[in-house]
């Protein structure tokens, strides 16, 4: 049982693809699989602490696991119903011609979305949590591999649409994107803090509907800043293409910051001097 949120992971699956000649052998998974056994903590407390524990060090493997292949991988967190697999799908469909890609997504049930990505071309891995409302950084370290993109690629995970739980769920990313659509109330950064709080970028979506809509963008992107004041904030349409290249811009500026970092880390390790702040 999740000690944050209550939900479970034992019903969780993960796709495979048995056709792909695999570069990890079972044997040399960076994952282990021992699951502890909670039966006799009494408090809740310590479960979640327990959790969070085996999370972050699980996502700490994964950090490794994308910097040892220069993979740029963005968690994308949301409500139900934001759109997000939309601004996704054309978001594979513009970037397919600048990048390698591949997405993790993940879903309590169906393979719907994932099917949605593959029709852009590009490759994707299910993941179904079953009662679990959120992925944490083990289901992600499993699917990443399953998944096996191309060293240097850009690496989407769509996380299960909810504002609570994934935003204490490290998964190894470069960046937690929340995307918030127009349809939503424009306070949700004040009732959903912790998320926006752990991400770098909002992403407010269906601008295109604005105008039907009781929205005030200002208000809301003051809200996110009461809650986070250096989160960056980008308005778009994945229907109209409004604000779009905007998105691109931020991912492509974002990818060259993050590897210009490590490569100055490994210049100044090479020479002794190593900036703890990297």
């Amino acid at each position: 049982m999740c000690g944050v949120c209550g939900c479970g992971h034992k019903e969780s699956r993960i796709e495979s693809k048995p056709t792909h000649q695999h570069e990890h052998s079972h044997a040399d998974h960076h994952h282990t699989h021992d699951e502890g056994d909670d039966s006799g903590t009494s408090r809740l407390v310590q479960v979640e602490q327990d959790i969070q524990s085996k999370n972050n060090a699980f996502a700490q493997q994964n950090r490794q696991w994308f910097r040892d292949r220069g993979l740029f991988v963005l968690n994308l967190v949301s409500s139900p119903g934001s759109g997000k697999t939309s601004l996704l799908t054309r978001s594979l469909t513009d970037l397919k011609s600048d990048f390698s890609l591949g997405v993790i997504e993940g879903d309590q049930e169906t393979s719907n979305d994932a099917d949605r990505i593959r029709q852009t071309g590009v490759s994707a891995i299910q993941i179904n949590t079953g009662k679990g409302c959120h992925l944490d950084a083990h289901q992600v370290g499993h699917a990443v591999e399953n998944l096996a993109p191309d060293n240097d690629a850009l690496v989407f995970i769509e996380n299960v649409g909810n504002l609570v739980c994934p935003a204490s769920f490290d998964l190894g990313e470069a960046h937690k994107v929340a995307i918030l659509s127009v349809t939503e109330g424009d306070d949700k950064p004040l009732k959903y803090p912790n998320m926006f709080y752990a991400a770098d970028l909002m992403v407010i979506n269906k601008m295109d509907l604005l105008p039907y809509v009781e929205f005030d963008v200002d208000k809301c992107i003051a809200a996110a800043r009461q809650i986070k004041p250096e989160i960056k904030v980008i308005c778009v349409s994945a229907i109209t293409g409004e604000g779009m290249d905007n998105w691109y811009r931020w991912i492509k500026i974002a990818r060259e910051q993050k590897f210009i970092g490590l490569a100055e880390q490994t210049r100044r390790i090479e020479e002794g001097s190593p900036d703890k702040t990297i």
